[in-house]
């Protein structure tokens, strides 16, 4: 398994789901977390299951529609650590299933702002912390909406698509540097947020959100050298 001593590394959606799960896992196996999420109580949760495998981790209540916000965790992280060495951005928003011109355009716009803004606002927050580390990782969930466009998915599958393209495009502008930017497709997974987009389905079928560490670990981890990839989840 992947060791993860003495890096430090960014985990945004961390008091739930897929990004909870990795976040432990990664302060499990050394790495200091910084751990992200709207939910104080979810933060909380996790610092205790952190620290309850010796880990250590740094808990940031944070509303990713903030840009401000984001700007100054980046100034903080400077001056504490001077280098980030892994970047998972995970948190989503997914609004309504239902036809594009359904959506309200104050929830189509906060789930660009959450999906994709808020990821933009982070990578050039950053940028420099990536580029400071020796082997700097960046790893975008996306879904299989992103490419297959599908009907109902609005926003969210729109969002995704654009999220696809960014992490495209900086693992380009990145290439000749220590920063390697990867794309993680975790396929349905057993969480709120798939609970919600696909009601009535058998939970007990899906994936565990601790079946991905394995592939999350070697994406995050510095010895992952390649760049630009989309990696499906294959339970």
């Amino acid at each position: 398994m992947t060791d993860h001593s003495g890096r430090i590394i960014l985990v945004t959606g961390a008091s739930r789901g897929i990004g909870y799960a990795t976040a432990k896992q990664l302060a499990a196996h050394g790495a200091h977390v910084i751990a992200i999420a709207r939910t104080q109580g979810g933060l909380e949760d996790l610092d205790d299951d952190i620290k309850s495998v010796g880990g250590q981790c740094t808990l940031v209540p944070m509303d990713l529609k903030d840009g401000d916000s984001i700007d100054r965790l980046g100034k903080a992280l400077y001056e504490r650590f001077e280098k980030l060495d892994g970047l998972l951005l995970n948190a989503a928003q997914l609004g309504d299933i239902t036809p594009l011109p359904h959506t309200k355009p104050a929830d189509f716009d906060g789930i660009i702002s959450v999906n994709l803004t808020a990821n933009y606002r982070l990578i050039r927050a950053l940028d420099p912390l990536l580029r400071a580390s020796d082997a700097g990782r960046v790893v975008a969930v996306t879904s299989s909406v992103a490419q297959s466009h599908k009907a109902y998915w609005g926003a969210y599958a729109i969002s995704k698509a654009g999220l696809e393209a960014m992490a495209n495009i900086y693992s380009q502008e990145t290439e000749i540097t220590n920063v390697r930017v990867n794309i993680y497709d975790p396929g349905g997974t057993r969480t709120a947020m798939r609970a919600k987009a696909v009601p009535g389905e058998d939970a007990s079928t899906l994936p565990d959100p601790i079946a991905h560490w394995e592939n999350l670990s070697q994406l995050l981890s510095a010895e992952y050298d390649q760049t630009g990839t989309l990696k499906k989840f294959s339970g």
